[in-house]
C-alpha cells in the first residue's frame, strides 16, 4: 500500500486568460516526525535538479510500496512554474521573474520577529514543547503574509509546505561547478553528514546572507529566536541548505541516480525513511567547512573574451593566475589580454559558462577561509 499523495495548488492569475498551478508529492503521514522537504527548480532553468527529482521520487515510490518510509517526505520536483514558462529567444529563462527582475530565490518573507512577539510569554523549559509552539506560530504567520502577486503567493505556498520540516533541501546549481551546498553557521556541525553524503567539494556557512533565500528563510528563524530567548531552550530545529548539483551541463541518469541515492541515504541516517541499501555511516568528508564571507569573487576588470586557467575542484594559491579576459581591440599589448589573479588560497568551486566578459561581472568564485565581508551583507551573486 503507497501513501504518496498528489497535491495540485492553483495560483491566483497573473493574466486574464490564464493561471498555473504547483505539484507537492507528500510521502508518509503528516502526522510523522521526522519531516524532509525537498524541492527542485526554483530557479526553473536549472536542469539537474529535475533530474535527480525523477530519480528520488522513483526511489521513494519503491521505499514507499515496501512500507519503508518512516517520518514525511515533501517533494515538489517543479517549484517554479512562473520561471518555468519564461522563454526568450528560444531559451528558458527561469532565475528571474520577468515581471519585476527579482531572483526567485531571493527576498523570502523573514518572520522571525513577528513569530518572536506571538510565542515570548509562552515558551517554557521544554526544547521539543517550544519547538511545536514555534512551528504553529511560523505557520499562522505565513497564513497571514499578503500576497499581492503571483511570485509572492508561490513563495508563501512554498514556505507554507516547508516551514515545518526538520530537513529541508533546496536543489539547484550553477554554471561549472562542483557539488557544493550553502547551510547556516548555526547548523554546522550538524550538518556534517549532509555534506558527507552529498560529496560536497565545498560548504559555504552563513547564518545571514544578506538577501534571505528560501532556505535560509526556513531556518535563520530559530538561531534569532535562540538569541532573543536566552532563558528558554531553542534548538535549531530544521536543518535546511541550498544544494548546487555541480554545473549546468552536469546531467546524466548516472549521476542524477547517484545524487537521488545519496539523498535517499542521508534520509536514512536520519529516520525518514528505511530502505535495503543503506550504509551504517557516511563516508568521510571531503573538506572542511568555510565561511561564505571568505568566498573570493573572480571579477572581470575590462571588456573581452574569458579564457580560464584553472578548472573547478581545483586548489588555488595567492597569486595564481585564474582566468584571462583578452581583448583583441587595443592597439598596446597591456591592454590586450587581463590576467585575474586570485587573492588569497582557496578552492575553486565555480565559473561562469558565459565566455565574454564586462567589466565588473563574477566570472569564478573561490571558496577561502579569511572572512572578506562582514556577515549581513549580500553574499551571494544576483
Amino acid at each position: 500500500m503507497t501513501t504518496c499523495t498528489i497535491e495540485t495548488h492553483r495560483l491566483p492569475a497573473a493574466n486574464m486568460a490564464n493561471t498555473r498551478t504547483l505539484k507537492i508529492l507528500r510521502y508518509g503521514s503528516g502526522n510523522n516526525r521526522p519531516k524532509a522537504y525537498i524541492q527542485a527548480g526554483l530557479h526553473a532553468d536549472e536542469a539537474p535538479g529535475y533530474l535527480v527529482m525523477h530519480h528520488l521520487t522513483e526511489a521513494l515510490d519503491a521505499i514507499d510500496a515496501a512500507g519503508g518510509i518512516k517520518g514525511e517526505v515533501v517533494v515538489v520536483p517543479a517549484a517554479n512554474p512562473i520561471g518555468v514558462s519564461q522563454w526568450r529567444d528560444d531559451r528558458l529563462q527561469g532565475r528571474f521573474n520577468f515581471s519585476d527582475g527579482v531572483n526567485f530565490n531571493r527576498r523570502y518573507p523573514d518572520l522571525a520577529a513577528t513569530v518572536a512577539d506571538g510565542v515570548q510569554d509562552r515558551l517554557g523549559g521544554d526544547a521539543d514543547a517550544n519547538i511545536r509552539l514555534i512551528r504553529e506560530a511560523f505557520g499562522r504567520a505565513l497564513e497571514e503574509v499578503q500576497a499581492v502577486d503571483e511570485a509572492a503567493h508561490l513563495k508563501r505556498k512554498l514556505m507554507l509546505a516547508a516551514h515545518d520540516a526538520d530537513i529541508v533541501l533546496d536543489l539547484h546549481c550553477d554554471g561549472q561547478a562542483v557539488m557544493h551546498i550553502y547551510v547556516g553557521t548555526s547548523l554546522w556541525p550538524g550538518a556534517r553528514d549532509l555534506s558527507a553524503w552529498l560529496g560536497a567539494e565545498a560548504t559555504l556557512l552563513a547564518d545571514d546572507s544578506g538577501v534571505t533565500p528560501f532556505d535560509e528563510a526556513c531556518s535563520r528563524i530559530w538561531w534569532t529566536l535562540a538569541a532573543r530567548f536566552p532563558d528558554h531552550p531553542v534548538p535549531p530545529a530544521c536543518l535546511a541548505a541550498t544544494v548546487e548539483l555541480r554545473g549546468q551541463t552536469d546531467l546524466s541518469h548516472a549521476l542524477a541516480a547517484e545524487d537521488a541515492g545519496n539523498i535517499v541515504r542521508f534520509l536514512a541516517g536520519r529516520g525518514l525513511v528505511q530502505c535495503k541499501t543503506e550504509p551504517v555511516e557516511p563516508p568521510a568528508l571531503k573538506h572542511e567547512a568555510t565561511p561564505l564571507r571568505a568566498v573570493e569573487h573572480v571579477k572581470a576588470p575590462a571588456p573581452g573574451v574569458v579564457v580560464y586557467r584553472k578548472q573547478p575542484g581545483d586548489m588555488i594559491s595567492a597569486g595564481e593566475v585564474v582566468a584571462e579576459v583578452v581583448n583583441p581591440l587595443p592597439s598596446k599589448p597591456v591592454e590586450r589580454l587581463h590576467p585575474l589573479r586570485a587573492a588569497a588560497d582557496g578552492l575553486l568551486f565555480a565559473r561562469s559558462t558565459d565566455r565574454f566578459a564586462r567589466p565588473g561581472r563574477i566570472l569564478a568564485k573561490i571558496a577561502g577561509r579569511t572572512p572578506l565581508r562582514a556577515e549581513g551583507e549580500n553574499l551571494l551573486t544576483p
